[in-house]
């Protein structure tokens, strides 16, 4: 089991910890939803840093991280963060990442806890470039902070001006009296913010500074259970739910993040184009329930007529809508939205409808 430089903090502040992706992590404080609402109208500071840092360097940098990923990593300049994955070379996914760029020879990709080293090692079988690569997510420590007050709070240990760094960029600077924190205007909750990276020595004391500085606007710690509500809200995917090694990212919805440009080959591209050409036989697709019952992941969907047309990959009770939401694969005739289905729930078929996404709209 591993531990990270938060792990006193959480036991201090009655954290209930679980093992989570080889860590020991805090999966609720407060209750789901006190916490979960807590991010949507105030600021909530989660620990995040059982997530994985894989720094990318060297002449042939740029090259290697453009054929392992899909989207086009030519769209970006310093300072830039793209959402993008790794094809797996069988036509499904590795995992999915974030890529900052802070130059053409030195990149650094944001890998899921439960991913680190299969991508680590994945990344070592490709590279055939000569990239350096260098896995150092054991010396970093990462927070989120989200939420619509998030920028207040942290505006007060730094004279970095948070306002002007734009949705998916990141800069480099002073936090809380720390040097070359990475500040990151990213977060998987859609309720805004940032991300912070910084050495494990250090944590502790960044992680005090911003309950302080958060304290009058309402601050609280967030675990691992408001952070799957709050992402599924979204409807953002989740590694091992959503997507795995045998999804594609364009049944995924993805399409977006996989960028046919030219001269962008990258590992799976004439796989991708062929699925595209010839048409998808599923798709990842979001539903509210209309009757009630709430939806878990690999529960069957079923047609009007009783037929199992798809899988429930995630699903909850949202804290908001207070209304059982999800997101399934469902063959393709059944994808288009306002669509009925059925949630197959102790042999029960309880109806459903499928919307578009995201489920929360501010």
């Amino acid at each position: 089991m591993k531990y990270t430089a938060f792990n006193e903090i959480h036991k201090k502040l009655g954290g209930r910890l679980v093992p989570f992706a080889g860590f020991e992590m805090p999966v609720e404080y407060s209750g789901i939803n006190d916490e979960h609402i807590t991010v949507r109208e105030k600021l909530g500071m989660f620990d995040v840093s059982h997530m994985g840092e894989i720094w990318v360097k060297g002449p042939q940098a740029k090259a290697f991280v453009q054929k392992v990923t899909s989207n086009d990593v030519n769209l970006l300049i310093p300072g830039k963060i793209q959402y993008s994955c790794f094809p797996n070379g069988k036509g499904g996914i590795v995992d999915d990442l974030l890529v900052y760029c802070y130059e053409n020879s030195k990149y650094l990709l944001v890998v899921n806890a439960s991913n680190t080293d299969k991508d680590y090692n994945w990344l070592v079988s490709q590279n055939s470039e000569g990239a350096i690569i260098e896995n150092a997510s054991d010396n970093i420590s990462q927070v989120a902070v989200q939420g619509p007050l998030a920028l207040k709070a942290l505006q007060k240990l730094t004279d970095i001006d948070l306002s002007g760094i734009p949705y998916y960029t990141f800069v480099t600077g002073e936090f809380a009296g720390v040097k070359d924190v990475i500040v990151s205007a990213t977060g998987y909750t859609g309720a805004g913010g940032f991300e912070l990276y910084f050495y494990n020595d250090v944590a502790t004391s960044i992680w005090e500074k911003i309950m302080i500085a958060g304290e009058e606007f309402g601050i609280k710690p967030i675990g691992l259970a408001a952070r799957d509500t709050l992402r599924l809200e979204m409807g953002y995917c989740l590694y091992g739910n959503d997507i795995n090694d045998s999804t594609s990212p364009l049944e995924a919805g993805l399409g977006w993040i996989t960028k046919f440009t030219p001269g962008n080959d990258f590992i799976d591209r004439k796989v991708f184009e062929k699925q595209k050409a010839e048409g998808l036989k599923k798709s990842l697709v979001g539903f509210v329930m209309i009757d009630r019952g709430i939806p878990r992941q690999h529960y069957e969907v079923a047609s009007a007529s009783g037929e199992i047309i798809g899988e429930v990959t995630s699903g909850t009770m949202s804290p908001m809508l207070k209304q059982g939401i999800g997101m399934a694969y469902v063959n393709l005739p059944y994808s288009k939205t306002g669509k009925e289905i059925f949630i197959r729930i102790r042999e029960k078929d309880i109806k459903a409808r499928i919307v578009s996404l995201p489920f929360y709209k501010k």
